[in-house]
């Protein structure tokens, strides 16, 4: 039997499990066991905990067959665990290293207690760390083990039960078990600290107590069930009535009861606006019925509070705490004040404008801030044309940059009259990154949040601890995030990031990205014309060279001396070479085109058409690998500063581990690469295969359809996803030409 069993229940946690399970199975302790406990989650919390569970045998995991809610999703573990001490650990939260260590040492220390108490940490998304503000009631080191009634103060603590080890047979003696509904941890700490006969503590932080900013937490959830909270102190009552002995505990219990009450009722964001004055009452009759002979009431405000509950004056109440309120508007009036003045700034005609009603059959495009028609908002945009004609499309894009724009579609340059009405007016935005700060998000309208790659490189919060990547306030990215309703994804891997770090009260929609569609569904005759248009000779190879961006690098530079491998890969041989967005175009690409086996591609229009024409991609970091790994065709990483990339940008798993094919290091290693056959041999096939199993779920050639019905139709339903091993992706180069001669 392992010395302690991890009891870790899932729900809708798919963006921080990982973290969670990650910091349990990397401690330097290994005598426990985890019991994931997987409760019904929609998401794919589940899979990922039997993703650890295959990796690492200390890890099960139950699948529950419905949704139990926390509670009992915990009682779950418990019925499964072996080990001596049950620790309770939200799937959220994470452990400090070396915490099962000093938590194993001190239980050996005092001789295995019934409770062990240990200290925690609240961490923001924003880095902030708030210490337990009573740690020091866990560093006193006498007694070393002890009763309550030795130690009355540790009542005082935050009552939650992921900061405590339990002895096993301790807790089955007692027959202790949650009960369902908010507030469970209240009448399963407070009897479980009565019931034990020996306590210790440890003045050491264990527990990472993750404040998310958007979900994830009751305290912030606006809601009747809220009300659950009477029943909870129904049991801590009924287990006083039930042990007379500790009736001594009534007076303390008392008050921590009124204190949770008023708690709830004076936090904003609890109970709903229509609810407060029945749950004043409620309160009020609890206080009456269970008030103990003798008790004495805190002095000040609080106390003052507590003889208005006994009085059942609700109004009374309401005026005691009208101070606070107010100070929360000023604060809140502040912060509109900002946005007021923003607004101010903007154009007359915006202002006028958003006095008018939402336009329900307007979409507003963008893509890669105002550059153009592309990426998968220009997928959305063709399939709501053929989904929904009724719905007017106009594409917000920068002056400089209508030109890019093809013939037919609609244009607001950004600044303009036109540009300020649709802002204001229009009803469904779409954009793969953010709008600007200056757009006001009106009720009723719906911001689609499409996203332009699957991120191997750190992005939002967790960019963060890379400060050399960016500049951005985290705070102001995240106000922008606010506004999204739906996130779409290509894959689970992407839904789990973007969750984490974009902590926004928002719909993940696992569609598949739409710009992917035509990898899956063009046939020979698109795959051919591809080809053609960018004068590859039929029968030649092209290979489709496209780095990523690199913060320490200021503008294009291609890092491989493609003149030499052009000249090393022969006459047969043709490179496509396409510069990140964020860099400017220089001379040098227009140089090495004269020689025609070099083609500079990087202001064509249509990624996914340089992707049909390509026999094989050659990249670093640049999320085209996982695009291109639908069509299943050859990929080859080429890595000359993994090192320096990872410790600048910060990457989300090992590139060099787990490559989507052949790797290099150097141009010398690629040029073998290539020269030898080894980019398209069985061993790279085998390895582009594992990739693709991981990171394409979604791209069956459908996305763009599931994204109309279910943003703009109002589908509920998504269309069931083809399979990965059913998919049948464009046919590479080679077989369109057969097949188009054979035409």
């Amino acid at each position: 039997m392992p010395r302690l069993t991890l009891i870790v229940p899932a729900y809708k946690v798919q963006g921080y499990v990982r973290e969670c399970l990650d910091s349990v199975l990397q401690q330097d302790f290994t005598d426990f066991e985890v019991v994931a406990v997987d409760d019904c989650s929609p998401d794919s919390s589940g899979a990922i905990l039997d993703e650890y569970a295959r990796r690492d045998e200390r890890v099960r995991v139950l699948h529950l067959s419905e949704n139990v809610g926390l509670g009992h999703a915990r009682n779950a573990g418990i019925e499964q665990a072996t080990g001596d001490y049950l620790l309770f650990l939200d799937s959220d939260d994470t452990l400090t290293p070396g915490s099962l260590s000093a938590i194993a040492g001190r239980l050996d220390v005092t001789d295995d207690p019934d409770i062990l108490i240990y200290d925690y940490v609240r961490t923001y998304w924003d880095g902030r760390l708030l210490p337990n503000q009573r740690a020091e009631l866990l560093n006193r080191s006498e007694p070393a083990v002890f009763p309550l009634s030795q130690r009355p103060e540790l009542l005082d603590l935050l009552q939650i039960v992921w900061n405590k080890a339990y002895r096993r047979d301790f807790v089955e003696a007692h027959g202790f078990r949650f009960p369902s509904g908010y507030y469970e941890d209240a009448p399963w700490t407070y009897t479980t600290l009565l019931a034990a006969e020996r306590i210790a503590t440890l003045g050491r932080t264990c527990v990472l107590y993750r404040q998310r900013r958007e979900g994830g937490n009751i305290l912030r959830t606006v809601s009747r069930k809220h009300f659950d909270v009477f029943d909870q102190y129904d049991r801590v009552f009924a287990y006083l009535d039930e042990h007379p002995e500790d009736n001594c505990w009534r007076p303390a219990l008392f008050g921590k009861m009124v204190d949770h009450y008023l708690t709830v009722m004076e936090k904003a964001g609890r109970l709903p606006k229509n609810a407060r004055s029945e749950f004043f009452h409620r309160a009020a009759a609890d206080y009456r019925r269970r008030l103990p002979e003798g008790f004495e009431r805190p002095g000040g405000g609080r106390g003052y509070k507590y003889a208005l509950l006994s009085l059942g004056s609700y109004p009374a109440l309401t005026g005691a705490t009208r101070a606070n309120r107010v100070r929360h508007r000023a604060r809140a009036r502040t912060g509109e004040g900002i946005g007021q003045v923003k607004r101010a700034a903007m154009r007359v005609i915006y202002q006028a404008q958003l006095r008018l009603p939402v336009d329900e059959n307007l979409a507003v495009f963008s893509a890669y801030w105002n550059r153009g028609y592309s990426c998968n908002p220009a997928a959305v945009d063709a399939e709501l044309a053929r989904l929904a004609p009724h719905i007017r499309r106009i594409w917000a894009v920068r002056a400089e940059h209508v030109g890019r724009v093809p013939k037919g579609v609609e244009v607001a340059v950004v600044g303009s009259r036109e540009y300020w009405t649709a802002l204001a007016r229009g009803k469904y935005f779409v954009n793969n990154v953010n709008f600007a700060d200056a757009l006001v998000k009106r009720k009723g309208q719906i911001h689609l949040q499409t996203h332009h790659g699957t991120p191997l490189k750190t992005m939002g919060l967790d960019q963060a601890n890379f400060p050399a990547s960016t500049s951005m306030k985290m705070e102001d990215l995240l106000r922008r995030c606010d506004r999204w309703d739906y996130s779409l994804s290509s894959n689970s891997f992407s839904t789990s990031v973007w969750e984490r770090v974009y902590p926004c009260s928002y719909t993940s929609l696992e569609t598949g990205y739409p710009r992917n569609d035509v990898l899956i569904n063009a046939g020979a005759r698109e795959v051919a014309q591809a080809r053609r248009e960018l004068g590859a000779a039929d029968g030649s190879t092209v290979f489709l060279y496209m780095p990523t961006h690199r913060e320490y690098q200021k503008e294009f530079t291609p890092r491989i001396r493609l003149e030499e491998l052009a000249e090393k890969l022969g006459p047969d041989v043709t490179l496509l070479v396409r510069g990140h967005y964020f860099y400017r175009a220089t001379g040098r690409l227009a140089e090495l085109q004269a020689s025609g086996r070099v083609i500079d591609v990087s202001a064509h229009q249509n990624v996914e058409q340089l992707y049909l024409a390509a026999d094989a991609l050659i990249t670093d970091y640049s999320s085209a690998m996982f695009d291109y790994a639908n069509l299943d065709r050859p990929i080859v990483i080429f890595a000359d500063d993994w090192d320096t990339y990872r410790v600048v940008r910060g990457s989300y798993f090992d590139l060099m581990a787990e490559p989507p094919g052949a790797v290099a290091t150097s141009q010398e290693q690629l040029t073998e690469i290539l020269r030898s056959g080894e980019w398209r041999s069985p061993a790279s096939a085998a390895l582009r295969s594992a990739f693709r199993e991981r990171f394409c779920d979604f791209d069956d050639g459908r996305a763009s359809e599931r994204v109309v019905r279910r943003v703009f139709l109002g589908e509920e339903s998504l269309l069931p996803v083809v399979p990965l091993a059913d998919r049948e992706p464009a046919p590479t180069p080679a077989q369109a030409l057969e097949l188009f001669e054979r035409v």
